[in-house]
């Protein structure tokens, strides 16, 4: 996935325009229900943080420079940043798309497409100076992270990060996003965006997260042919993680009884999120990732 690809110019100067939002933090998690967006508006000094290229040169401060030969940026009280928390499912089930691997139809790869949504959100998450991980979830619950990270600067490292990222083993949504939370130390926005394939369930592992004072939102990634499979007759059906195989017959009556269950089955994470105020957003790999941050993420009000 090479970096032009995963942002032209024109969709860069998009993403620079928006910022990442949460309206339901903790309270003194983040100051007020969003950051200031004017940088140095007030005189009372809370932290520093390490200088990234384009930061005001105005607040660097030359004291610990001369001494350390070490450029850190001050922070002031109304520049409490937000903790973006992004996370990504990298199990087997992830890779597929377009009747088959990737090689099939790479642009509904359901893994690629989670990847470029994760680097799209990252990169906005660090144009505006976000405290910003991003977090694979990975088969065992092995922690591979990017991150804490502010500003423009880490933009290239972000993006080697998620491109070297690869779909393997199975993934444990309960176990892994249980440990994410006992690992997270400060509470902020969190995404998840995967196939929500987990025999375990996920709702434990969202409840933690949620009772670690983070706003939680899940992106449910599908691709075309899982939602409507073009498959037909008597078939051989094989689990992309387990290796399981299941003999089966499809008809139309059974393609039908399908295609409810998957509606089903959406519907039942949607009311799940409803009840625990879980930001859930259903999306087929056909839908332009771009898109999805630039209006659906914004109706949901996790972007402005």
């Amino acid at each position: 996935m090479a970096d032009q690809v995963l942002f032209d110019e024109k969709t860069r100067r998009k993403l620079e325009q928006l910022m990442l939002n949460a309206s339901t933090v903790r309270s003194g998690a983040i100051k007020g229900e969003r950051r200031s967006t004017k940088r140095g508006t007030s005189i009372e000094f809370a932290d520093y943080r390490n200088y990234a290229p384009g930061d005001d040169l105005r607040r660097l401060d030359w004291n610990i420079y001369a001494r350390l030969d070490r450029p850190l940026t001050k922070l002031y009280e109304d520049e409490e940043d937000l903790a973006v928390h992004l996370l990504l499912d990298t199990s087997a089930s992830m890779d597929w798309g377009g009747d088959g691997p990737r090689e099939a139809r790479p642009e509904l790869h359901k893994f690629d497409y989670a990847r470029r949504l994760i680097a799209g959100l990252g990169f906005v998450s660090l144009s505006t100076n976000d405290r910003l991980v991003i977090a694979a979830l990975t088969d065992g619950n092995h922690l591979h992270q990017f991150g804490p990270a502010r500003g423009r600067g880490y933009g290239v490292r972000l993006l080697h990060f998620v491109n070297d990222l690869q779909p393997r083993g199975i993934v444990d949504l309960n176990a892994a996003l249980r440990d994410y939370a006992l690992r997270t130390t400060r509470p902020g926005l969190v995404l998840l965006v995967s196939d929500m394939f987990s025999p375990s369930g996920y709702m434990d592992g969202i409840n933690a997260l949620l009772g670690k004072g983070s706003e939680v939102g899940i992106v449910h990634v599908l691709a075309p042919d899982e939602i409507e499979p073009p498959l037909g007759g008597d078939l051989r059906l094989i689990d992309v993680e387990t290796g399981t195989a299941q003999e089966v017959s499809i008809d139309d009556a059974m393609r039908h009884l399908y295609v409810q269950r998957v509606q089903a089955w959406r519907d039942a994470i949607r009311a799940d999120c409803v009840r625990r105020g879980v930001h859930y957003l259903p999306i087929e790999t056909s839908y332009a990732w771009e898109k999805l941050i630039l209006y659906d993420l914004r109706k949901l009000g996790v972007v402005k």
